[in-house]
């Protein structure tokens, strides 16, 4: 029975990372299989950006062509969060010995892992390592001098890493969830300001433009008190979702910056004064709300 490395993660998206991990396994001389396993969600994350099955497809397309990688639907098939160890069960039925790729990060939680103790009997563990330092470990260990952060690349693939059509699949589908994403997060700010009392409330588009946000809302107050208590039901109704990097406070005028995302809450006399909205529908396009 053949020896294989079981490779799991989300895979969200696949990139350079998993390809440079992929080759190394595929070049190991007790490797004789690789089986790719994308994760229906991480015990340890709430969510992913794609869903399974297209995480799934992804990885078959990109592995079609190759006889010692398989693309397993194991996990994303039950529906659920799957423990390494039910994986690893259910290979033993078809595969011989089992090794199991983890990052090197994941060493200081390793033993919280399902069945830790059984599973440690049943594999052996392969770590990635991305450093000169090896860490302390009695497992094998995979130097990969490549980063394999899944977190910057959903903006920007690395195409040369990807076959062409695989890449632009990938950079369309996320550029709509994070499009799709954003406008869920301007709804619900908006929300909040209207339910609230808040008045004359706009939205400016500004992703295509050069700014350096991708959204601006401004929204009138009924006076400096109610300008104060709108903040407050912004920062009990959005956290901790939204990360309030800075907030500039006054009565008169508060401006709150979430990162991508700047909004202005104005008493009408300094809204007047200041007129925002006729400089930012110059730079991109206003909903009014």
């Amino acid at each position: 029975m053949k020896n294989i490395a079981l490779f799991g993660g989300s895979f969200d998206p696949p990139h350079k990372g998993h390809i440079a991990i992929v080759q190394k396994l595929k070049e190991l001389g007790f490797i004789d299989l690789v089986v790719v396993m994308p994760t229906y969600l991480n015990p340890f994350k709430s969510h992913f950006f794609a869903d399974g099955q297209t995480r799934y497809a992804w990885l078959k397309e990109l592995y079609e062509d190759d006889k010692k990688v398989v693309v397993s639907d194991f996990e994303i098939s039950q529906n659920r969060a799957v423990s390494t160890i039910e994986s690893v069960c259910e290979l033993q039925k078809s595969y011989g010995k089992i090794y199991v790729v983890i990052g090197a990060d994941n060493l200081g939680s390793l033993h919280a892992w399902d069945r830790f103790e059984e599973l440690e009997k049943l594999v052996e563990f392969l770590v990635v390592t991305r450093g000169e330092t090896e860490p302390q470990t009695p497992y094998k260990t995979l130097n990969i001098q490549v980063d394999i952060s899944s977190t910057q690349l959903r903006d920007k693939l690395q195409r040369e890493f990807l076959p062409p059509k695989i890449a632009h699949k990938i950079e369309t589908y996320y550029k709509k969830s994070i499009r799709n994403t954003m406008e869920q997060r301007v709804e619900k700010i908006t929300e909040v300001l209207d339910k609230n009392k808040a008045e004359k409330i706009e939205a400016f588009d500004l992703r295509e433009k050069d700014y350096f946000v991708d959204f601006a809302i401004i929204a009138s107050s009924l006076g400096q008190k109610h300008t104060l208590a709108l903040l407050d039901h912004l920062k009990k109704e959005l956290k901790p979702e939204e990360h309030f990097n800075n907030v500039d406070e006054s009565g008169d005028w508060i401006v709150v910056d979430l990162g991508d995302i700047l909004i202005h809450i104005m008493t009408p006399e300094y809204r007047t004064k200041y007129d925002m909205e006729s400089f930012l529908a110059e730079l991109g396009n206003a909903t009014a709300l």
